[in-house]
């Protein structure tokens, strides 16, 4: 704020503000989203603004007409005055390349048919007594995602005015069904339910499973076999078999999660050179509608208002989507110049990288990196792997050599792990010790962080007797 006096007692103040426009928040927003994301976005704007339209793909007509749509972009930038508009960042020629299908990296991992779904299916064919698919279908209703039966069976009995016995008989149907193990009220019933059905007739699996529960998710084997009379061995051998029994039957089935990942970007080396191609072939291409750029010529004031402003609205979210493309490969090839040894070698040699760097490298803020690598993934030769985690903080080499990247340090406690002695794992400080002696300076806790990031259970629950 500067004051200024202007004399005879008044005085005028300078403040700047920095002022976010509606159409900077929507560049911002398309920026952040995946391909996926983005599409939806697009096919909403088309619903909401009539001078925009999805362009038709036709590969066979000639280049010249192929390049229409863009020829009346150009035009209609000039008629309203765009040029000033992301002139920052744009000035850069870039090379992109139009994806094919082939690129387009889809993973399957859910199932169409809801748990509930598949289990009334099978009373439907188990049962023909109408009163007993009334039992069994509130039965159903009232078992959870996991497979788990919610509630009691006197409930039940009371809610369907029947009597508590044939509740009973019916949740025994019910847990005869498929996956095994549901309908159970709790762990335990559902393990046995899962050992009888496999047929596996091992009173200490039974016995473990009834009695010492708690005993087995704390790894305390010798107490079990100290109370059971047996060899820490014995029961290891009971707990491995234990360990082959789902817990949630019900998992496998319905669940919301995403359906399946479509790489934003794909990367391959190509006469010894990394290519980047933007997948962007699901997403729509959009052209702006002549018609209304003539009608707004011969439109009363008013109308040509409203019309000249969908056409803005239009030609910003062109330009934000091309600014988007732009952005993001600007972005890999900067991660690709830094993480060169990750694309040559393997995840192995991946790098401490942080995004002020790339920032700097491609002369952006950045949150602008930080936004560009939100939920998107890459499909590498290395397999598909996400943006975000390009990027990790360094860890201290005691060698005096090249920092290396907390990725890199978890891998090699996975792989020390993997490689112990079974019947004397590593502690968490002796696995501090081994890192230390390849040039890796990090603390017991540290270690116990990253392994437990990756599912590893202590030293004591990985023991083998």
């Amino acid at each position: 704020m500067i004051p200024i006096n202007l004399g005879y007692g008044l005085k005028l103040e300078l403040n700047q503000k920095l002022m976010m426009t509606p159409e900077l928040r929507q560049a911002i927003a398309i920026l952040q989203l995946s391909a996926l994301e983005l599409s939806e976005m697009i096919e909403q704007e088309v619903l909401e603004n009539p001078v925009l339209e999805i362009a038709e793909k036709q590969s066979d007509e000639p280049e010249a007409e192929m390049d229409e749509p863009r020829r009346e972009k150009e035009q209609l930038d000039d008629y309203l005055n765009w040029d000033d508009y992301f002139n920052q960042g744009m000035d850069k020629k870039s090379e992109y390349m139009v994806a094919d299908e082939k690129t387009t990296v889809e993973k399957f991992v859910n199932s169409n048919v809801s748990l509930h779904e598949h289990l009334e299916f099978q009373l439907h064919l188990a049962v023909r007594d109408e009163a007993t698919k009334i039992v069994g279908n509130y039965l159903i209703g009232c078992i959870d995602e996991n497979g788990y039966l919610c509630g009691t069976l006197s409930e039940a009995a009371s809610n369907l005015g029947v009597k508590e016995e044939i509740v009973l008989e019916v949740l025994e149907l019910i847990q005869t069904f498929d996956p095994l193990g549901v309908g159970a009220r709790d762990l335990q019933e559902c393990l046995l339910i899962q050992y009888q059905q496999k047929g596996i007739y091992d009173h200490l699996v039974a016995d473990i499973i009834s009695n010492h529960l708690p005993d087995v998710a704390a790894g305390r084997y010798k107490a079990i076999a100290e109370k059971l009379a047996c060899k820490p061995q014995d029961v290891q051998q009971a707990v491995d078999v234990i360990r082959t029994l789902d817990p949630k039957p019900g998992r496998a089935f319905g669940g919301e999660q995403c359906s399946y990942i479509i790489a934003d970007m794909s990367v391959e080396r190509v006469n010894g050179k990394y290519v980047i191609t933007v997948n962007d072939t699901s997403i729509p291409q959009l052209t702006i509608n002549p018609y209304y750029r003539r009608v707004a010529m011969g439109a009363d004031s008013e109308s040509k208002k409203f019309i000249e402003g969908r056409l803005n609205s239009a030609v910003w979210l062109i330009k934000s989507i091309e600014q988007r493309r732009r952005t993001l490969y600007n972005v890999m090839e900067a991660i690709i110049e830094l993480q060169q040894d990750f694309f040559d070698k393997g995840p192995k040699f991946l790098r401490p990288l942080v995004m002020k760097k790339v920032a700097e490298k491609i002369e952006v803020h950045e949150s602008t990196v930080s936004r560009a690598i939100a939920n998107k993934y890459v499909d590498t030769p290395h397999g598909l792997v996400s943006l975000r985690s390009f990027f990790s903080t360094a860890v201290h080499n005691s060698e005096g050599g090249q920092d290396v990247s907390a990725t890199k340090v978890k891998q090699k406690i996975k792989e020390l792990i993997v490689a112990e002695d079974s019947s004397d794992p590593y502690s968490d400080q002796t696995l501090s010790e081994i890192l230390c002696q390849h040039g890796m300076k990090i603390s017991r806790r540290t270690v116990a962080i990253y392994r437990e990031e990756q599912g590893i259970a202590s030293s004591a629950k990985r023991k083998r007797y």
